[in-house]
């Protein structure tokens, strides 16, 4: 007597499922992180001044500010950036300049650019890594920790989505962050950056978004130190403005020849 196979299909098909999950996770919170992306940062080359205070127990004491030019790169990877010190007068001139993984301080007065760190700070709390436009799903991994409810920097309560991210090359500005993403907007609420050992370097709020180069765009952020919620820097941006930014900009070799004739 043949004895009839009992169908394996549903059980097949469990498995699949069940191994499909963490890829299908992982694509998830990759897309999130895209939309992120999306939201702080334009689709074309623009520029914007950024002006950078930092605070010690309450108190001012130091401000930088620096015009910011951004292309987008042309196959949709990360943006090449160029940076332009305008104050204070110790520091005006100054060039930094972004472009693919390398990053170069050009001075005037030595007439000189060396190579610098995403990490190297600028002032403050604020690195270089904060201040150049960045995709970060072009430098991270990330994955979906939870679905929490945060209290935003402007103390308004956010339904989002905690990533975690790892980076996929050296170059990134950091080894690991946290992101919190607004399931609603995909606005960036919040953002913990990790060192190499895991100890929490500093902690940034997102805030007051407001219309920008044809989306809702951050205009200011609050850095916190990790270790001493007394060093606090804010970042501030404005004069958004859609630019064509010259290629010339962003060649190592023009640093010394650099001149905005809109300025």
């Amino acid at each position: 007597m043949q004895l009839q196979k009992k169908p394996l299909a549903p059980l097949c098909l469990v498995w699949l499922l069940l191994a499909a999950m963490p890829a299908s996770a992982a694509l998830e919170a990759q897309q999130i992180l895209k939309k992120s992306d999306e939201v702080r940062n334009p689709d074309r080359s623009f520029s914007l001044v950024t002006t950078l205070i930092s605070y010690k127990n309450g108190k001012q004491n130091d401000t930088s500010k620096l015009v910011l030019y951004s292309r987008a790169s042309p196959n949709g990877g990360q943006f090449r950036s160029l940076l332009r010190f305008i104050s204070p007068q110790r520091d005006a001139g100054k060039l930094t300049l972004k472009s693919g993984r390398d990053l170069w301080l050009y001075d005037p007065a030595s007439q000189a650019s060396v190579p610098i760190s995403p990490q190297q700070r600028l002032l403050g709390q604020a690195s270089n890594g904060d201040v150049v436009t960045a995709n970060w799903a072009e430098d991270y991994k990330a994955s979906l920790v939870a679905e929490e409810q945060i209290q935003d920097g402007e103390k308004q309560m956010r339904d989002c989505y905690h990533l975690h991210l790892v980076a996929t090359n050296p170059d990134a500005p950091y080894p690991s962050m946290d992101l919190w993403v607004d399931k609603n907007d995909f606005k960036s609420r919040k953002a913990e950056f990790y060192a190499v050992n895991g100890n929490l370097l500093k902690t940034t709020w997102y805030r007051r978004y407001e219309p920008a180069l044809g989306g809702e765009r951050p205009t200011e952020a609050v850095i916190i130190d990790g270790v001493n919620a007394q060093l606090v820097t804010v970042l501030r941006q404005q004069n958004f403005a859609w630019r064509d930014v010259p290629e010339a900009w962003l060649q190592r070799d023009y640093l010394a020849h650099f001149k905005d004739t809109d300025q």
